[in-house]
């Protein structure tokens, strides 16, 4: 299972793929990672305005003749305990990036990797037990530095298992890799027989 390195035409050439050499295609991939955040945004934050926090509605004093300014209620904005000024309140954040954006973003952040050298390749990929120790000597095996994103054809459940206590370590099945999953990982294993499900994404 020893990996190799592939730089952007070895790239092109294993995923049968045109990448993308140059400047192009950086907004769609902006758009897609901006919608992925937003998309996972709870928009459940609340705050309770004047009209909404518990308060006496009586006018505290009266208008003139005391010498403090004017107030007409304790519920104010400007005073302690009044209500938020211009608080959030719930709202929904997602974004609907077209399905063609998304596959632009995919494709030049797999060119991105390549071009910086994150991107890296095994001929099979499979662990005996699903066990983290396993999966951290594959990894020191090969040599990977920083955070290991592995993407297989299909779901491995001992892969996926043996990850999931290693937060800098993630085990992907190409169908749901995204743009953002290539961006934020700093070593980037693609298994053979997966490939063609990704090259099947970004043509």
């Amino acid at each position: 299972m020893k990996s190799k390195s592939l730089n952007f035409e070895a790239a092109e050439a294993a995923l049968g793929v045109k990448l993308i050499a140059n400047g192009k295609a950086t907004q769609a991939l902006h758009e897609t990672v901006v919608g992925y955040q937003a998309n996972r945004r709870a928009g459940t934050h609340s705050t309770k305005t004047k009209a909404t926090v518990n308060g006496s509605g009586a006018k505290p004093w009266n208008q003139k003749g005391t010498g403090r300014a004017r107030a007409g209620y304790k519920s104010s904005p400007v005073w302690s305990g009044g209500g938020a000024a211009f608080g959030p309140h719930p709202r929904d954040y997602s974004k609907n990036t077209p399905a063609k954006v998304r596959k632009v973003a995919l494709r030049k952040a797999i060119s991105e990797a390549a071009k910086n050298g994150k991107l890296q390749s095994v001929t099979t990929f499979s662990l005996a037990n699903a066990k983290s120790k396993e999966l951290a000597g594959w990894i020191k095996e090969n040599k990977f530095t920083g955070s290991v994103l592995v993407v297989t054809k299909a779901k491995d459940d001992k892969a996926v298992l043996a990850s999931r206590n290693m937060p800098k370590c993630s085990v992907m099945e190409a169908r749901q890799v995204n743009a953002e999953d290539v961006l934020k990982f700093q070593q980037v294993v693609l298994v053979e027989d997966a490939m063609p499900v990704i090259a099947g994404r970004i043509k």
